[in-house]
């Protein structure tokens, strides 16, 4: 699974890999361009005006999100903390994500690295993922518009996820559960597209989306443990003693 990645906003790689020329005037939302859930942050799919036959229409297009999908029955934003993954096994029945995923609304999230803790030492170490050949991860996801209290239309996505008790890496991220044997932790990791099935993952219909639902090979991966950030001392109040009062002369 993935909840904190960073996000690709180089006009330059929307342009070679998609050509997408983004607007002179557009810029990233401010703030640091690493990702949490509900938070905004650039996906690619197809202009759903695409279906109309207009040759105009452009391949591909990007757009800001939220990271977190959200189904027209969720009553906030805040529904995203629950939904920024879908676990390949039940996207097509759960109520959060099955109408997205029947729709055939994919799109791929763009990442300059992704973070996922690694548990091998018994604690958990931040660690940063990144493509061995130093290109952007395109992760597969699925997408939804959403409709918010105000009236405004918005865009939501999830990552999508598969199981990674036999990967090589993957396997070690995350806390294990001392319950379950090894072999069925049910570890997960996100499904990285190779550059060549970026097309085909956005066109394929609901009944063949399941071939792109990949590991990603462990030798394409560049893992680098990120520091933890030191932790605040708290120091405790002490109760200062009170001095006796000091002795009063007496004249007797």
């Amino acid at each position: 699974m993935c909840s904190h990645y960073i996000s690709e906003r180089r006009r330059a790689y929307y342009r070679k890999h998609y050509g997408i020329e983004l607007p002179p005037d557009w810029e990233a939302p401010r703030g640091s361009s690493h990702v949490y859930p509900t938070q905004v942050a650039p996906i690619v799919r197809r202009p759903p005006e695409r279906e109309s036959g207009d040759e105009a229409v452009p391949e591909f297009e990007m757009v800001m999100a939220h990271f977190g999908l959200l189904p027209g029955f969720a009553k906030d934003v805040k529904y995203g903390v629950r939904t920024y993954n879908a676990r390949t096994e039940t996207v097509a029945s759960l109520a959060s994500f099955k109408n997205a995923w029947a729709k055939g609304r994919r799109c791929i999230v763009p990442c300059e690295a992704i973070f996922e803790p690694d548990w091998r030492t018994g604690t958990h170490i931040p660690t940063r993922f990144t493509a061995a050949n130093d290109e952007t991860l395109g992760v597969a996801g699925i997408w939804s518009p959403w409709k918010a209290p105000t009236g405004e239309w918005v865009d939501s996505f999830a990552m999508l996820t598969i199981n990674a008790d036999d990967h090589p890496v993957m396997k070690h991220m995350h806390r294990p559960d001392p319950k379950r044997p090894i072999v069925m932790q049910d570890k997960r990791m996100v499904v990285i597209l190779p550059e060549a099935q970026y097309e085909e993952w956005l066109d394929a219909p609901a009944e063949r989306s399941m071939n792109f639902m990949n590991q990603y090979p462990a030798e394409r991966l560049v893992m680098t443990p990120e520091s933890l950030p030191p932790k605040e001392v708290t120091l405790k109040a002490t109760r200062a003693k009170q001095e006796p009062p000091p002795e009063q002369s007496t004249l007797f």
